[in-house]
């Protein structure tokens, strides 16, 4: 059995443009229900949505389903743990958040690495290799791995040359929500110090040609960093869009 090729990893390098959809409500179902939508990435939130590592498996599982969409998952921090489950369970494409320096890049890169390169514990007889059916997956694993770092604040920003020449690392997420707070605007992203920050980051990425990427609400924010280089986009998150359809759905016949 050939190693599932990531389709992600491999339109980064392509330079090709991809929507992504933010999953916080648990389950396979909404994992599926998003995949089918036709969003080229499905991000399974084990920061902030309702996941334990073993709720994340089923929603790999049903987004599988779907080979135009990929799935990334984002951890709750940098912790060697719990890279190593979320990748032993098939897992092929990583969020970090909260990295502020090369140092915890380098670490990130490691614990998703075999010996001699890396620390992460070697068990190919996982889901990640087809349960031993992958032959060489000791060896190759790491080609179709995807180590995405999320910039959340003016340390990591002002590292960020740094962090980005890492090699390992694939991608870096701009991270506005946390970096508008740690400037001093919890909250307000349309903040205009904060669209400064994150259009100069994504358009020094660019010309370190490291793929770039954003989840902002803000339009304005959007297409500033699309015009700056970002070419992976998240454009929504499940609640908050049931939450809009819901209210919208009432509006239209309450009172009437």
């Amino acid at each position: 059995m050939q190693l599932p090729v990531n389709r992600f990893k491999q339109a980064l390098k392509d330079g090709r443009m991809q929507w992504g959809i933010w999953q916080t409500f648990g389950g396979p179902d909404m994992a599926e229900l998003l995949a089918a939508s036709g969003y080229d990435w499905v991000l399974i939130d084990g920061e902030h949505g309702a996941f334990d590592v073993g709720e994340i498996r089923p929603c790999l599982q049903a987004v599988a389903g779907y080979p135009d969409c990929s799935p990334v998952v984002r951890l709750c921090e940098l912790d060697t743990a719990l890279i190593k489950r979320n990748l032993d369970q098939g897992a092929q494409t990583l969020m970090v958040p909260m990295i502020n320096t090369a140092a915890e890049a380098r670490a990130a890169v490691s614990a998703m690495r075999f010996a001699p390169e890396g620390t992460r514990g070697f068990n190919s007889a996982t889901r990640a290799g087809r349960y031993g059916a992958i032959a060489d997956y000791g060896t190759r694993a790491k080609d179709e791995l995807c180590l995405i770092v999320q910039l959340e604040s003016r340390a990591a920003l002002g590292n960020l040359e740094e962090i980005a020449a890492v090699e390992g690392v694939d991608a870096v997420f701009i991270g506005p929500a946390d970096l508008a707070a740690d400037m001093g605007y919890p909250g307000n992203l349309a903040a205009p110090e904060v669209q400064d920050a994150v259009e100069d980051a994504i358009a020094r990425l660019k010309a370190l040609g490291m793929p770039a990427g954003i989840f902002t609400l803000d339009p304005e924010m959007q297409r500033r960093a699309i015009a700056a280089g970002a070419s992976f986009n998240a454009l929504g998150l499940d609640a908050l869009m049931l939450m809009q359809a819901a209210q919208a759905r009432l509006a239209q016949f309450r009172g009437a």
